[in-house]
């Protein structure tokens, strides 16, 4: 007695289908499953012999093998325990294999046959889609989350007596619609840049970062709002378009991060890790690769607040996934990818008591603890930061009467009229300005494989962001005074290019590469330590 029943198997975000194959054979009672099944694979042959039995159905007692084709392939999760369990009853006789034939099977298993939510259903359904599968019978838990594929039918179930009664055409079972979403978008429980007193520089630079996806540190004495104004960030960010909506919660299937609640991931993730985090947690790892903290704020913000508190070696984990923008892991089972377009975002005290140039304190920190208190974070991580705001505190004035900054306040430095004019808005107009921005990059990148202006290389530079002479130059002489390294120089440059954006500017002017500049005040901060 022979069945075929259809499943997919993953590994990391790749997903292929796997034919369950069941042979039933006279001899001593036993129960084999072949094809690299893992532990939990492996350990459903208990809870499928159970869930059988307790669906009133009798256990054949012969010899029974599980091939799991194609062989050569590792099996890992517990969505083989429904198709494992169908392809044993198929080839007793107890449902029509011709049936069973039009539909893919995913779901694990309860003792007493319920049919349990698993982890990675929407990168499942969508590999088997891929493959020609138009039929897919799933955890009814998992049924809002895999409805974001439109062209595949779902057939979502709780007991594994449905199935067979489904079979036996005792029971009606619907391909799921999917619910309209009636829920009102969180934005990180409404906290909005309108509450923010001051600061409006930081703000004009977190605008900035948002617009397209710059990375920012942040520096600043303690209580100068640093953290306050990190978590305005999800408030200013452009909405999800479907494709990420989709890419992000594949993501956050496969890490078991979605619940019945919150099937779709619908705003951009924002991730804040405590410092205590370890190197597989962040950049993702373990022996059945999971994605990290990186990939989990893939499309959104990865926030590290006081970052040399974080372990150093840790932290140098991020230079290969900022740059390449995935991560790469390497296990002896395989190699696993998992994408990391993040906006990095952190904050830092100046020195260990905190108060290094702040002119309200006296600073107790001698230049060696200052030294060894910016050794924490390399000079290559440092400088992979488009840009660096330092955060004073906030003035008296700006908390009692929250007034509009005049233009030719010092802390506006070199900004434009029409950006001075722009500051010191709420959020939803914050964000209005960076869809704008952000539309006029993916209309100028359509031909290329590139969405916004920090993933510009220099070949796209030559390309999209030329300099008339007055501006070459104002960058040469910040390039010699500053010791700026190249990474630096063409940081300024897409940093220019975002600014022009968000002032509606067709070409870069000086102006702007003169405010991109001035968010390159690391060195200038400890310049003389």
């Amino acid at each position: 007695m022979y069945s075929q029943i259809i499943s997919g198997s993953l590994y990391g975000l790749i997903s292929e289908q796997v034919i369950v194959e069941t042979d039933l054979s006279p001899g001593l009672p036993a129960f084999n499953v072949v094809g690299l099944p893992d532990t939990t694979v492996k350990e459903s042959k208990e809870r499928i012999r159970a869930a059988i039995v307790n669906s009133g159905y009798k256990f054949p007692a012969k010899r029974i093998i599980i091939n799991l084709s194609p062989a050569s392939t590792r099996k890992e999760g517990t969505h083989f325990d429904l198709p494992i369990a169908l392809g044993v009853m198929a080839a007793v006789g107890y449902i029509a294999k011709e049936k069973v034939s039009e539909f893919a099977f995913l779901g694990e298993l309860s003792l007493d046959g319920r049919v349990n939510r698993i982890d990675g259903a929407l990168p499942l359904v969508i590999g088997l889609r891929n493959q020609g599968i138009e039929k897919i019978i799933l955890p009814m838990d998992n049924a809002e989350e895999a409805a974001a594929i439109v062209d595949v039918k779902l057939y979502p179930v709780c007991h594994l007596n449905e199935i067979t009664a489904f079979f036996e055409n005792r029971m009606k079972i619907s391909p799921f619609k999917k619910r309209r979403s009636d829920t009102k978008k969180k934005n990180l429980i409404n906290l909005d840049f309108r509450d923010v007193a001051g600061h409006e520089n930081v703000k004009r630079a977190l605008q900035i970062s948002a617009a397209a996806s710059h990375n920012l540190l942040m520096i600043g004495p303690p209580g100068s709002g640093k953290t306050m104004m990190a978590k305005r960030m999800p408030g200013i960010l452009p909405d999800l378009t479907y494709n990420e909506k989709l890419e992000i919660t594949k993501i956050y299937s496969i890490a078991g991060k979605l619940t019945p609640d919150c099937p779709i991931i619908e705003e951009r993730p924002f991730r804040s890790p405590h410092h205590t985090i370890s190197g597989p947690a962040l950049v993702g790892g373990g022996a059945s690769p999971k994605p990290g903290e990186v990939s989990l704020a893939h499309f959104g913000v990865l926030f590290l607040d006081e970052l040399p508190e974080f372990n150093r070696n840790i932290l140098e984990m991020l230079r290969q996934p900022i740059e390449d923008e995935r991560v790469d892991i390497n296990r002896n089972k395989g190699s696993v990818s998992y994408p990391a377009k993040f906006m990095l975002l952190a904050s830092m005290n100046p020195c260990p008591c905190g108060y290094y140039g702040d002119s309200t304190h006296e600073c107790t920190c001698s230049h060696i603890q200052i030294r060894n208190y910016l050794s924490k974070i390399s000079g290559p991580l440092i400088d992979r930061f488009d840009m660096h705001i330092e955060i004073m505190p906030v003035k008296y004035r700006d908390l009692e009467y929250m007034k509009l900054l005049e233009p030719e306040n010092s802390e506006l430095g070199c900004l434009s009229e029409k950006a001075v004019n722009s500051l010191y808005k709420d959020s939803a107009t914050m964000k209005s300005e960076i869809e704008l921005a952000r539309q006029i990059q993916l209309e100028r990148y359509k031909s290329e494989n590139i969405s916004y202006n920090s993933q510009l290389s220099p070949s796209h530079i030559k390309k999209y962001c030329t300099l008339d002479k007055e501006t070459k130059k104002m960058l040469e002489d910040a390039f010699t005074r500053l010791s700026l390294s190249a990474r630096a120089y063409y940081k300024i440059i897409k940093m220019g290019r975002t600014i022009a954006d968000l002032e509606g500017a067709e070409r870069i002017k000086v102006m702007h590469i003169a405010e991109a500049i001035q968010y390159r005040n690391l060195d200038k901060m400890y310049r003389g330590l």
